[in-house]
């Protein structure tokens, strides 16, 4: 593949790392093998093989390229991130009552709940094995952190999620555990395993940190504002699956009486009506929650490009620069 020719910066860093990624690839039906239970390989496969961009694997790769790395844990470590980013997919399908993912039906629905959890248990258990083998304690560290973090996450937001009382800083933290923790672990541990000064290390987790916050500050608007066969979930579901997320957080902010009474009844005490979907969208269009939230998704972008600027000069620093840039331009 020419990388010149090709438009999107995560497909350009793709071409850019093809042949890490297809060790990746390789290393991870290797290790979603089960000799005894053959639900593993089917389940997991059904998610490996979706489709996905698989951006965080390859945000471990970059780092490491990028910070001159020759050796081969990148990938077992680029792997460790995809296996814990799947199990926690798995579970979010269950958590969640999910019927799509990706475009395709979730693995939950094809197969049953107890499978997903179960084979979700057995990929976050690959991913420790997988952590250990490069041999460094920081790394063991900031992987086993991450996935501590993204679980305290996801329980947060089963709490803060119908909770009108639930503001800005506690969606951020929320959005930091379940979606930044293995972006700003994906990136970190790129630059340790390539042993670069602490400083670019330093600057890897606050790039991956505030790309991650923007990723899901951009999905959380989707939901509002985007195209069904572009997110592969339906305008709404948010709403529907009532998660506070931050367009409803912001105007939850700027409501009237009448208008909180609106959310307490549709959030807070889950009855929804035929036309609540419509209301609280112009709800929302009516306080600009869209463009503000818009806004602050753009700062995130602009804070992860200015993290990278103490790095040295790598066609690949550039790629993530534009990817920055990419995360957010899905809402211009």
């Amino acid at each position: 593949m020419n990388i010149a020719t090709v438009a999107k910066p995560h497909e350009r860093l793709a071409a850019y790392l093809s042949d890490d990624m297809a060790a990746v690839s390789a290393l991870i039906r290797e290790r979603m093998a089960s000799e005894h239970a053959p639900r593993i390989p089917e389940v997991t496969a059904h998610l490996v093989e979706a489709g996905g961009k698989r951006l965080r694997p390859m945000l471990t790769l970059a780092a490491a390229r990028m910070c001159g790395y020759a050796g081969p844990y990148h990938i077992h470590l680029a792997a460790t991130v995809e296996f814990i980013h799947t199990a926690t997919l798995l579970h979010d399908d269950v958590v969640d009552e999910s019927a799509q993912r990706r475009g395709r039906p979730t693995a939950n629905l094809l197969w049953d709940n107890q499978s997903s959890v179960l084979v979700g248990d057995y990929l976050f258990a690959r991913s420790f094995q997988l952590m250990t083998e490069p041999g460094s304690m920081v790394v063991m560290r900031i992987l086993s952190n991450a996935a501590a973090t993204i679980a305290e996450g996801e329980v947060l937001q089963l709490t803060a999620a119908q909770n009108l009382a639930t503001d800005e800083s506690i969606y951020l933290q929320v959005v930091r555990g379940k979606t930044a923790a293995l972006f700003s672990a994906a990136t970190e541990v790129g630059g340790v395993i390539a042993d670069a000064p602490e400083d670019q290390v330093k600057a890897l987790y606050e790039y991956g940190d505030a790309l991650g916050i923007a990723f899901q500050i951009v999905d959380d608007l989707l939901d509002y504002q985007g195209q069904a066969d572009a997110t592969g979930k339906n305008v709404g579901d948010d709403f529907r699956e009532r998660k506070l997320t931050l367009p409803v957080i912001k105007a939850v902010a700027k409501a009237d009486d009448e208008e909180r009474a609106f959310w307490v009844r549709t959030i807070e005490k889950g009855r929804q009506e035929e036309g609540d979907l419509e209301h609280a969208l112009a709800l929302l269009e009516k306080h600009d929650t869209l463009r503000a939230t818009q806004a602050d998704a753009m700062a995130w972008a602009a804070k992860a490009k200015a993290a990278l600027e103490v790095l040295p000069a790598h066609e690949v620093k550039d790629m993530l620069t534009d990817l920055a840039d990419y995360v957010v331009s899905r809402i211009s």
